[in-house]
């Protein structure tokens, strides 16, 4: 048991999916996982275990934003020994190809700055995903033949943007996409020797202005989770 995870320590797998809302981790364990178990309520923040293809999972929330994110991927590494984290969730695109429902899985991801900052100071680090992930997430969706893009995505440090400049620059770079945790899960990963990726669906785009319905946001996911648990197991 940790600050903000209740589980026990043997209760936590080694591979655990991210998403940042906690009803989303009880939607995903409920509808992917056999037998979930409810192994974390802490702050209402809940995380599930159970098996997909007799593998052990973890499905975890991580809150909103970097800062939140950070709390709950260095304590799942640091004490409970996980190896493999995966972000799960929602972003907004950025490049006109880009279509709303199609799945982003991020390479690179920008930020402005990150709770890591600190430890880095002047230098810029690049947080990058693993490799091994990367390539079979790829894999997986062209099996499955989900419209897919690869590339950078931005990790914002908050969700109502002032800066059009900014966002017209990274455009102009190639962005696909922002969301607001992947760059800080990615550094986490590389400081601890672990695995890390993130694997998006567009629910809207900053381009067009088109949108997801709330409704409709759940039966869209579904994609990404199995893509996710393809990834972490190929």
């Amino acid at each position: 048991m940790t600050v903000h995870i209740g589980a026990k320590p043997d209760q936590i797998a080694e591979t655990v999916l991210m998403p940042g809302d906690p009803y989303r981790a009880k939607w995903a364990a409920e509808t992917f996982l056999q037998d979930p178990v409810l192994v974390n309520e802490v702050r209402g923040m809940l995380g599930f275990t159970g098996t997909w293809r007799g593998n052990r999972v973890t499905i975890q929330g991580s809150g909103m934003g970097m800062p939140s994110l950070s709390i709950y991927a260095n304590e799942l590494i640091r004490d409970y020994g996980a190896k493999t984290l995966i972000r799960i969730g929602s972003c907004g695109a950025m490049q006109e190809r880009v279509k709303i429902r199609d799945i982003i899985i991020a390479m690179t991801a920008s930020s402005m700055s990150t709770p890591s900052r600190g430890i880095f100071r002047e230098l810029q680090f690049a947080p990058c995903a693993d490799w091994s992930l990367l390539n079979a997430a790829v894999q997986a969706t062209k099996a499955r033949g989900t419209p897919t893009h690869v590339g950078g995505i931005y990790s914002a440090d908050v969700f109502y943007d002032e800066r059009p400049d900014l966002n017209e620059q990274m455009t102009r770079h190639g962005i696909l996409g922002v969301e607001m945790e992947a760059a800080e899960l990615y550094i986490l990963a590389a400081r601890y020797g672990v695995r890390a990726l993130a694997v998006l669906t567009v629910s809207d785009h900053l381009l067009t202005h088109e949108a997801l319905p709330s409704e409709d946001r759940e039966k869209s996911f579904g994609d990404m989770v199995e893509i996710a648990l393809e990834a972490a197991f190929s």
